[in-house]
């Protein structure tokens, strides 16, 4: 399914990903619109799916969250359903991707430390393989592409 959108609906969504709080009247005056045009265009860009939510980027360490995995998993025959669903109902399961190749999906967990981590991926042992990376840094975080 292909979305067409022009310059004006570009800088919104763009101005959104960068502050999804922008008051409306902030909003309309970087695009170049009225707060009425600016509110109809966003909510055909919500109905239309483009702009799917509104979301808060928050500081996972002062949650006490200190480490982020990357787990790559393998379910063992008969188990991929059961892995996902454990992966589903999993709160420090933050991303998961159903990917191709050797392994089934890649996850990012997150986790007060070590010994949390060893709980989650003792949990999954039964029903898979797996194989976790720390990470140390994020120099790219989540963003959107090039429009």
């Amino acid at each position: 399914m292909e979305f067409l959108i022009d310059d004006i609906d570009r800088a919104i969504v763009t101005c959104l990903a960068q502050d999804a709080r922008l008051p409306l009247k902030v909003l309309s005056a970087r695009v170049g619109l009225t707060s009425p045009s600016t509110a109809e265009r966003l909510k055909r860009l919500e109905e239309r799916g483009i702009i799917q939510g509104y979301s808060a980027r928050v500081n996972l360490a002062a949650l006490g969250y200190t480490l982020q995995a990357l787990v790559r998993v393998k379910p063992l025959p008969g188990m991929l359903q059961k892995v996902e669903k454990y992966l589903q109902a999993m709160p420090q399961c933050i991303e998961c991707d159903k990917v191709t190749g050797e392994d089934c999906f890649v996850v990012r967990l997150v986790v007060k430390d070590i010994a949390q981590l060893d709980t989650l991926l003792d949990g999954l042992a039964e029903q898979a393989q797996s194989n976790t990376a720390i990470v140390k840094s994020s120099p790219v975080t989540r963003r959107l592409p090039a429009m």
